[in-house]
This record gives C-alpha cells, sequence and structure tokens, in this order.
C-alpha cells in the first residue's frame, strides 16, 4: 500500500518536490505497516503512539520457529518460587474452590535470567510466572506454562507496551490499553456495552482492555487478583492469572496440543492468532 513515487527529474530545480515526496511515501509506508501489525492483534488499538526513546524497556520480540514446524505446544516449564513464600491454608472463596496464598511469586534471581535470556520485561514476566505458580499449586492438573501466556501478551499488547507506555512496579499499565470499539466493523464481532464503560470508557460498545485485552463482559466472568483485593484488568498480575484460568476451563491439560489449541482459540478464534502465539510460546520457552 502507499503511493509510488515518480521517476528523479533531471532538472535540479525539482529536488526539493523530489525530496517531500519521498518524505511521504516513508511517512505512508509506515503508517501501512502499523495498519498491518495491528491488524494481527486480536483486539486493535486505538490511539497508539511509540515510545519515548529514553528508557523504554524491551518489549519481548524475539525469533520464533517457522510455524510449520510446529505440531503442540512447548514442554511445561518450570518457575522458581521465593524461598520464603509458602501456601497458606486453603481458602474456600465464593465458588467452593480452594487455592493458596496470593502472593506466591518467582525468585528474584529466576526473573532476572529468564527475562535477560527471553527479553520479556521483568514485571510482564513477574505476572506470567505467578499465574504458573498458582496453577501449579491448585489445578495441577492443567499443567499450565507461563510461555503461551507470555506468547498471549506478545501478541495482544507487546507485554502492556503497546499504548506507549510500560508496566510499573505495581504491575499496572502507566498508559491504559483498549482496543477499538466492537461494533462489528473491523472485523469484530458486534458486542454492545457491558459495562456501562467503567472500565473501557466506552457507553456504546464493549472494547478489549488491559495488557492480556479481555472483552469486558469475560472479565466479569474470570477476573481474579493475585493479592486478593478487587481485580483490575489493567493489572498484569491479575490480567495474567484470569487469563490463565480461562485457558484451563474445561478440564483441559495444555501439554495436550488439542487442548492447548482448543484454549488459544476460545481466547481468539483465529488460526493465525493461533499460529503466532504458539510461535512465541515455543521461542520464549526455548529461550528461558
Amino acid at each position: 500500500m502507499g503511493d509510488s513515487v515518480s521517476g528523479a527529474s533531471r532538472r535540479r530545480r525539482r529536488g526539493p518536490a523530489i525530496a517531500v515526496s519521498l518524505a511521504l511515501v516513508v511517512c505512508l509506508l509506515v503508517t501501512t505497516g502499523v495498519v498491518v501489525l495491528v491488524g494481527r492483534v486480536s483486539s486493535v488499538l486505538n490511539d497508539w503512539a511509540p515510545p519515548s526513546a529514553a528508557g523504554v524497556p524491551s518489549d519481548g520480540t524475539i525469533a520464533t520457529p517457522a510455524h510449520e514446524e510446529l505440531t503442540g505446544p512447548p514442554e511445561q516449564s518450570g518457575v522458581t518460587p521465593r524461598e520464603d513464600e509458602e501456601p497458606d491454608e486453603a481458602v474456600v472463596g465464593a465458588d467452593e474452590r480452594p487455592r493458596p496464598s496470593a502472593a506466591l511469586r518467582p525468585s528474584d534471581e529466576w526473573l532476572d535470567g529468564v527475562s535477560e535470556s527471553t527479553g520479556v520485561p521483568r514485571r510482564a514476566l513477574e505476572g506470567y510466572a505467578s499465574a504458573q505458580l498458582v496453577l501449579d499449586a491448585d489445578q495441577p492438573e492443567c499443567r499450565f506454562s507461563w510461555p503461551t501466556l507470555a506468547g498471549i501478551g506478545y501478541v495482544e499488547s507487546r507485554h502492556g507496551t503497546y499504548a506507549g507506555g510500560e508496566l510499573g512496579p505495581d504491575g499496572n499499565t502507566t498508559v491504559d490499553v483498549i482496543g477499538i470499539p466492537l461494533d462489528g466493523t473491523n472485523n469484530t464481532q458486534a458486542i454492545p456495552d457491558t459495562d456501562s464503560g467503567e472500565l473501557d470508557g466506552d457507553t456504546d460498545w464493549d472494547r478489549a482492555i488491559g495488557p492480556m485485552q479481555f472483552i469486558p463482559g469475560t472479565w466479569a466472568q474470570w477476573g481474579e487478583s493475585l493479592e486478593g483485593v478487587t481485580p483490575d484488568p489493567h493489572n498484569i498480575d491479575d490480567a495474567a492469572l484470569s487469563a490463565a484460568r480461562y485457558l484451563c476451563a474445561s478440564g483441559r491439560d495444555l501439554t495436550s496440543a488439542q487442548d492447548w489449541e482448543s484454549a488459544v482459540l476460545s481466547y481468539n478464534r483465529s488460526d493465525t492468532y493461533v499460529s503466532d502465539v504458539l510461535a512465541y510460546a515455543h521461542a520464549y520457552a526455548g529461550a528461558a
């Protein structure tokens, strides 16, 4: 896409015009690249702006294996928990499901090493790995693994950085990541507003929200806080744990190729999306 540039003029007085044309073409190509990229993310984002040049963390970019080489999910990855964190006695919540302490976290040494080797921002990785530690403790049959969350988090929001911000120390995005209106256009399903705009700022249509791009209606069903407070879809700890619960629904075993694909398709019903998440999950697991 983009306008073509006419051939170079032999008259020197046309040089400035050609330079302006070239600049416009470059701008169009850059814009086109962003549009193509946005089209591949499950929930397209509005008002995207690049981060400032100074102090921008890695967004988790990593070389991925060819899609045709992958036939199933990566093996379950381990997470080293903090030595001073022990699960509390099981607590029965409103849904009758016992769960361990919400304070389960990976060790600093594990986070430092794996973040460096994979390029996943450390604070995002902490959210993904914490979700695995919780699922390991109270849904071990799912055999959940953090690289799947990292793959989804990268494709959905570049680990919370897509809107131009980053993840703060508290796990909240410094700039809310909010998608386009789900109004039936732009290859979206029409979903009228379900949250009165409380989460997405739109009182007409729902929009995907947060680093894991939950639809408000889905968040209302699955939203869960790692720390046992009111869950926040713009917080990576809460969004990651809620996504893990969602993926493990219906008794899935995420080391099974069929169950893994079913889980990710339930997140976004697109074969291209599944292939992209699978490639990133394998890349992160391999680099770790």
